[in-house]
């Protein structure tokens, strides 16, 4: 599919063109990863890009360029307009929403789909095509707690198809202070019914389930993501037994599963995504951030000296909320493509220092003793 089978090209709204002082066009938005600046010495880019405007066709807009430029051919119109789509500038003016949604879902996603045809990169003749990608998938939550708690809402709000929860915790009024989905009514409640009511409250028109189940080994995940109906994303938010990170990615790479993982450290959050067989797994990119590290302990020091375990991790809404977001954002990444993001690739926030930003991202690792390459 390429522009020509586009009705009536338009500019993306949040794409909207201007030109420079010195005669460029820009266009995209200013937005580092978006915006893109097209050099125009005779005048025809900005004619073109003022025409597709959602009023013509591709012909007409060849025309509209040529009557005023002498020696543009329609081909030379053509291939632009090619560039510009192919670069997600461009999409259907004819195809502004898909008949899957419902008046009522319309209005739902009405500023979240703004927002993915903003970030897409990627040549599509809808802005709604994303938003169907959400509809249609199916992930799997463990863990409802802060990061969990965080990450459903927002998986929820943006309209995932079929949201399962897992769970097996009661309510302490010490989680409190950084698990939205739960006050002090619920204290001593178990965790799991009250999250799935809330998170029914956000958003009735998907499939909001659950169970209670205490995650002790690979083998129950696994036997998670074997259900009839696959899973396209794993969102790991649960950050206990000690291993659950090592058992998640066992389970993932068994079954092909794309994944997520994330949490708080002190006051750097952060999250990271996975898929299998097209990249890194969570052990060779764990393996490489221990490696990375330079602790200079004295030998046969343990590193605990240089980064203590407390008894429980020190957090509060903001970290929470961070990691969250940002486990959320990873997940719809995997299932939208927007933005494109690598395997194995972390990244986060240091509240400490703003501008530090926790990145990391690895090649696959040889001899890597989960993803057993050769």
């Amino acid at each position: 599919m390429g522009v020509e089978s586009l009705s009536r090209p338009r500019i993306k709204p949040e794409h909207r063109p201007y030109q420079t002082v010195d005669g460029h066009v820009r266009i995209g938005s200013v937005v580092y990863g978006i915006g893109a600046e097209i050099t125009d010495p005779d005048g025809w880019i900005w004619t073109l890009v003022q025409a597709t405007d959602g009023s013509r066709d591709i012909h007409a807009i060849a025309k509209n360029v040529a009557s005023r430029h002498c020696g543009i051919t329609h081909e030379d119109t053509l291939g632009v307009l090619e560039q510009l789509y192919d670069a997600g500038h461009v999409e259907d003016a004819t195809e502004p929403c898909l008949g899957a949604f419902s008046s009522t879902e319309q209005n739902r996603y009405s500023r979240g789909v703004p927002l993915l045809r903003w970030m897409d990169r990627s040549p599509r003749a809808s802005a709604w095509q994303a938003q169907l990608s959400l509809k249609q998938s199916r992930v799997l939550l463990l863990g409802v707690g802060g990061t969990g708690g965080y990450a459903a809402l927002a998986l929820a709000a943006s309209g995932v198809g079929s949201l399962h929860c897992i769970d097996y915790d009661t309510v302490a009024l010490s989680n409190l202070n950084r698990q939205p989905l739960y006050g002090e009514s619920d204290i001593d409640g178990r965790k799991l019914g009250t999250a799935l009511r809330r998170l029914r409250e956000i958003n009735s028109d998907i499939d909001i389930t659950g169970d209670e189940l205490r995650i002790e080994g690979a083998s129950d995940i696994s036997s998670l993501l074997s259900s009839a109906l696959p899973y396209d994303v794993l969102v790991l938010c649960a950050d206990q037994p000690q291993h659950i990170r090592r058992w998640t990615n066992e389970a993932c790479l068994a079954t092909g599963t794309p994944w997520v993982e994330g949490g708080y450290r002190g006051p750097i959050a952060s999250a990271a995504l996975f898929r299998p067989g097209e990249g890194p797994c969570f052990v060779c990119l764990h393996d490489a951030e221990d490696e990375r590290r330079e602790l200079r302990l004295p030998p046969g020091e343990d590193e605990e000296i240089a980064s203590p375990r407390l008894p429980w991790n020190p957090v509060n809404a903001v970290t929470a909320g961070l990691s969250g977001a940002l486990v959320a954002h990873a997940a719809l990444a995997l299932l939208t493509g927007i933005p494109p993001m690598a395997s194995g690739l972390r990244f986060g926030i240091n509240l400490m220092v703003p501008h530090d930003t926790a990145f990391e991202q690895v090649a696959r690792r040889p001899g890597c003793p989960a993803c057993g390459m050769p």
